[in-house]
């Protein structure tokens, strides 16, 4: 029997990152760059460690895989996302015509797709995958933090 790697195999591996980055009091979203089915890029949001607004895990998984791959373009590449990314996220995904986007949760009021934001035309996305786990992470640490305040 072979095994096959699948959209939730990798998304397990981006809800990892997310729970880094809850552990580290970062709002929990982890991210994972793919090309062959070989992580190239593992991020997790870095807002408040950095103090940069900029570093979504989305913004570091791109750095790193374009310093990975030697350059700006992601083509072949997968990035897997545990909650929809923001506009800026989309943006930054749109220059770098990666191939598909594949997301955990929604997000109704920050997503790029509520916003108005698009990616890339030839980019494919995908969404809802593992997001009861994706959203269940970032549920709780909002009301961790809510109870913290």
């Amino acid at each position: 029997m072979e095994f096959v790697l699948d959209h939730s195999y990798f998304m397990k591996k981006a809800l990892q990152e997310a729970e880094t980055a809850y552990e580290k009091g970062e709002v929990p979203v982890g991210a994972v760059i793919t090309v062959n089915d070989r992580i190239i890029a593992r991020a997790h949001n870095l807002t408040e460690k950095l103090g940069d607004v900029t570093a979504h895990a989305e913004m570091q998984a791109i750095t790193a895989a374009a310093n990975f791959l030697g350059g700006k373009y992601l083509h072949n590449c997968i990035l897997y996302v545990t909650l929809e990314p923001c506009q800026m996220c989309a943006g930054a995904l749109y220059w770098s015509q990666i191939s598909k986007v594949v997301f955990g949760a929604y997000d109704p009021q920050r997503g790029f797709s509520s916003a108005g934001g698009k990616l890339h035309p030839k980019t494919e996305l995908v969404g809802g995958i593992m997001e009861n786990e994706a959203s269940s992470l970032l549920r709780q640490f909002f009301i961790q933090k809510r109870n913290l305040n």
